[in-house]
């Protein structure tokens, strides 16, 4: 379990790699300001909290996850469920209504005309109690609202980023119900996270003067789960933070 400082900051010397709720959020909220400060040209990042419910006597501030949605991506040529293919069978679909707001297509996402061979993606950051990290939950739709099944997700995303999913140790794409939508969503599995981002943490410079910023985890985590779909985070992303 992460150790933490009166000035919020993780002493990496005692440290599994995870956080906890709290922290999440104090990451999810410098995350949002500095997705939405440097990078412009995608759609902005916002905190969606948990909706009251007559069920549970009490919501914390703490609980909810990060929203980027309509993201506009480009598939490959191999990547043909927009373009009138069959259905594939055996894959249960993602259906969640959309809001008008989800309808929303920002010009400055897209780098080339619109066209029906557009894929879109809805990305949701959410914590995980049970491995005690962040987890990337995702959904894919054509411009016509039809979603993408998992086999033309993976074709829809960068070849290289395929290759190291096939390979990789510590995630692999799964489909599982959204914690807070209660519909199903793919994920990336946050098995091998803590991990990955103990050693990540291991490299930064502040581990000598006492820790690192509870601020930079996410930002950190994004610059390699984001990989997935080839989206990449600013260097003024983590330059801005301070350790």
């Amino acid at each position: 379990m992460a150790t933490l400082s009166n000035q919020g900051k993780i002493d990496i010397s005692c440290w599994d790699g995870t956080i906890s709720q709290h922290e999440f959020h104090t990451a999810a909220s410098a995350f949002a300001e500095r997705w939405n400060k440097f990078n412009a040209a995608l759609p902005q990042c916002s905190w969606v909290a948990r909706p009251k419910s007559p069920y549970l006597s009490s919501t914390s501030k703490d609980e909810g996850y990060l929203s980027v949605e309509n993201v506009i991506m480009f598939p490959t040529p191999a990547a043909e469920s927009c373009y009138g293919g069959d259905d594939k069978e055996g894959e249960e679909e993602l259906s969640c209504s959309r809001s008008q707001e989800d309808d929303f297509i920002d010009g400055a996402t897209m780098l080339q005309n619109h066209d029906d061979a557009s894929h879109h993606y809805d990305f949701h950051v959410v914590y995980n109690a049970s491995y005690r990290v962040p987890v990337l939950y995702f959904r894919a739709y054509c411009s016509d609202g039809r979603t993408l099944v998992l086999d033309d997700v993976e074709k829809s995303i960068p070849a290289i980023s395929a290759k190291l999913l096939m390979l990789s140790k510590w995630t692999f794409i799964t489909q599982e119900d959204h914690p807070y939508l209660n519909c199903p969503w793919y994920t990336l599995h946050p098995c091998g996270t803590s991990e990955w981002m103990k050693m990540l943490f291991s490299h930064e410079p502040a581990v000598d003067d006492g820790g690192v910023a509870v601020a930079k985890y996410l930002v950190s985590w994004f610059s390699v789960a984001g990989q997935v779909f080839g989206l990449k985070i600013p260097f003024e992303m983590l330059s801005s933070i301070g350790n």
